[in-house]
C-alpha cells in the first residue's frame, strides 16, 4: 500500500507531498528530509528502490524532478510502482502539456487532483491517466457542488 508520494527537485526542495496516513509535521519533515537526502545521494547506476524505516522507497528522476513513492508492506511490486510513477508523469505531461517544475509549483492544487484521481487510500486505481485528465476538466464544478453556497460564493 502506498503511504506517500513526493515530487522533489534536484536541490532537494519538495514541490508536492501527499501522505495517505496523517503524520504530525515533525515526523513528515524528518521522513522527507531523510528520504530525499538518500535519493539525491544515490548514483544513476544504483537501483531505483531501497528499504527505509519499514518502507520500500521507489523513485525515478524525470528531467529536474524526482518522483518518490513510499510503499508499506512486502506484497507490493517495486516494478509496478515504477510503472505507476511513469503513468503519473505521463498524465501530468498530458494535463500540463509538457510538464515542468514550475507547472507543479504554480498549479499545486491541480497536481494534487491528478494524484488523488490515480490513488485512493494508498491503492492505485487509475493507471491510464485518461480518466484523471477528464476529471480535471470538471474539477472546479465538482468542487463548487460539494461546497456550501455561502463558501462557494466567497470567490
Amino acid at each position: 500500500m502506498i503511504r506517500f508520494v513526493l515530487m522533489v527537485n534536484k536541490q532537494g526542495q519538495t514541490r508536492l507531498a501527499q501522505y495517505v496516513n496523517m503524520h504530525n509535521i515533525e515526523e513528515r519533515c524528518a521522513l522527507e528530509s531523510e528520504v530525499i537526502r538518500k535519493c539525491l545521494s544515490r548514483t544513476e547506476t544504483q537501483c531505483s528502490f531501497y528499504e527505509f524505516r519499514g518502507y520500500k522507497v521507489v523513485y525515478r528522476r524525470y528531467a529536474s524532478l524526482f518522483f518518490i513513492v513510499g510503499v508499506e508492506g512486502d506484497d507490493e511490486n517495486e516494478l509496478a510502482i515504477l510503472e505507476f510513477i511513469h503513468a503519473l508523469v505521463e498524465t501530468l505531461d498530458r494535463y500540463f502539456e509538457n510538464v515542468c517544475e514550475l507547472d507543479i509549483m504554480f498549479n499545486l492544487e491541480k497536481a494534487h487532483f491528478v494524484v488523488d484521481e490515480m490513488l485512493m487510500n494508498g491503492c492505485i486505481i487509475e493507471v491510464r491517466g485518461t480518466n484523471a485528465k477528464r476529471t480535471h476538466a470538471r474539477a472546479p464544478e465538482r468542487r463548487s457542488a460539494c461546497m456550501p453556497a455561502h463558501l462557494s460564493n466567497a470567490h
